[in-house]
């Protein structure tokens, strides 16, 4: 029962590169540790096909083999969304990233009024082009100005030995959330099944449990493989949707040119040095 829920990254402050570090402590892009609330684990079932009836099965079996067929994709295309009295300025509002367990993705971020942004990562190199909105709000006074006219309508480029960018590329691990996946996987109660509906096209069985009085909801298909086609999870401040579809398929392989984007150390060498404190 995975649940893909989008985390603002808390700044991190680094003993090394001292001129960048100011830029790591202000910069909240989202890093992404992507949560995943599941199911209780049992012991490995087989996964289910259309012929095996999943709709039949009790509220722990679709669980059991909705779970085992989303730690087998090798990719996938997740949607989420949030909303509520708890979603403050600067929290992620809604992402669609295609990722697999090779760690490339691609896709697209936004923040309550706090713009957005658009990720590429293809093994170790990583793209990330920002709205004006976005480095304003992350970056004070003349350094959001200053970042927004450098980065204006191309990618900040670098890699994975960047260590701002290594924390940005965990959104991408499909890997990293399937391990998600099952390390939460033990928390949710009281789980009992819904009446079938579908979902995007997709005929799907709702199951439904519970977590520190937060309700959750996977939608798992019931034809072909059970993989989870939604989820929700319902509490007092904030609403959160998360979409799962197109399993399997390649994560697009074009990653920008060098005439649309800048090296990130670009946005170091513009970045007044930090104060002593």
């Amino acid at each position: 029962m995975p649940h893909l829920e989008v985390y603002a990254m808390y700044p991190k402050m680094y003993a090394d590169q001292p001129r960048a570090s100011r830029i790591r402590r202000r910069l909240a892009v989202t890093g992404c540790t992507t949560v995943l609330a599941a199911v209780p684990l049992c012991s490995s079932i087989a996964p289910a096909s259309a012929q095996d009836g999943i709709e039949d099965l009790s509220a722990q079996e679709i669980t059991d083999r909705a779970r085992d067929a989303f730690m087998s994709a090798q990719s996938v295309r997740a949607t989420a969304a949030s909303k509520g009295t708890d979603v403050g300025r600067g929290d992620p509002t809604a992402a669609d990233l295609t990722l697999d367990r090779d760690g490339n993705c691609t896709g697209s971020m936004q923040f309550k009024d706090a713009g957005g942004l658009v990720i590429v990562k293809r093994g170790d190199r990583i793209w990330l082009k920002a709205d004006d909105q976005f480095w304003k709000t992350q970056l004070p006074g003349s350094q959001g100005e200053s970042a927004a006219e450098l980065f204006r309508n191309r990618y900040m480029r670098g890699s994975t030995n960047d260590r701002l960018l290594a924390e940005l590329a965990t959104v991408c691990d499909l890997k990293e959330i399937q391990q998600k996946a099952a390390e939460e996987s033990r928390e949710v109660e009281g789980l009992r099944k819904g009446q079938p509906t579908t979902v995007d096209g997709t005929p799907t069985i709702p199951v439904t449990g519970t977590k520190d009085g937060e309700t959750h909801t996977v939608y798992v298909a019931t034809e072909g493989r059970p993989y989870p086609a939604m989820s929700t999870k319902k509490g007092d401040g904030k609403d959160v949707t998360a979409t799962f579809k197109d399993y399997n398929k390649p994560v697009p392989a074009e990653t920008p040119s060098a005439e649309d984007s800048v090296d990130i150390s670009k946005l170091y060498e513009e970045s007044p040095s930090p104060s002593p404190s």
